[in-house]
């Protein structure tokens, strides 16, 4: 019985992989996103790698909720679609928390159309770090998520044996 369970298990996350790629492919190959590969975002985590992270996880708990697991998907990759890196101290980072989540809504604008659940993630993603809370249920999985994979992607950075040098990239498609 245990088995039947792991094997169904098993089949329905391979299944929802592909649901989530497809949800996210025409994303991918942006040139926009695909240098997100370029900028770390948590010790030796790529951003593409974390957006990535948060996307499937939210997208994941949403298709459980029975919720808008595609635009999910498309706004927890997008969430983080700036093109700086926020550590060295430039213009870009002051207010940097507060600021970058318009950056990337004006980005992904550029990129494709975006529906209002996925403009309200992309723009609220920070709250709690700014007032205004998500409006739609998806919006505070990707909220929560990315906290998740943010305080998850510190700790195996502080505790790994890989090096700041030694980046953890996303996969390629």
């Amino acid at each position: 019985m245990a088995f039947s369970f792991v094997k169904k298990y098993r089949s329905y996350k391979t299944r929802a992989l592909a649901e989530f790629y497809l949800h996210i492919n025409d994303l991918l190959e942006h040139e926009d996103v695909r240098q997100l590969d370029d900028y770390i975002q948590h010790y030796c985590f790529t951003r593409l790698k974390h957006s990535m992270d948060v996307a499937y996880c939210s997208f994941f708990i949403a298709k459980l909720f029975g919720w808008d697991a595609r635009s999910t998907a498309r706004g927890g990759l997008l969430h983080d679609l700036f093109l700086y890196d926020w550590r060295n101290g430039g213009e870009e980072a002051k207010n940097h928390a507060t600021n970058h989540p318009r950056i990337a809504l004006d980005n992904a604008r550029k990129l494709t159309i975006l529906n209002e659940v996925e403009e309200d993630i992309i723009r609220k993603h920070m709250w709690l770090v700014t007032p205004v809370p998500p409006r739609y249920k998806e919006g505070f999985v990707v909220t929560f998520v990315d906290k998740y994979c943010a305080t998850r992607e510190f700790f195996m950075g502080v505790f790994s044996k890989k090096s700041a040098v030694e980046t953890v990239k996303a996969p390629v498609v």
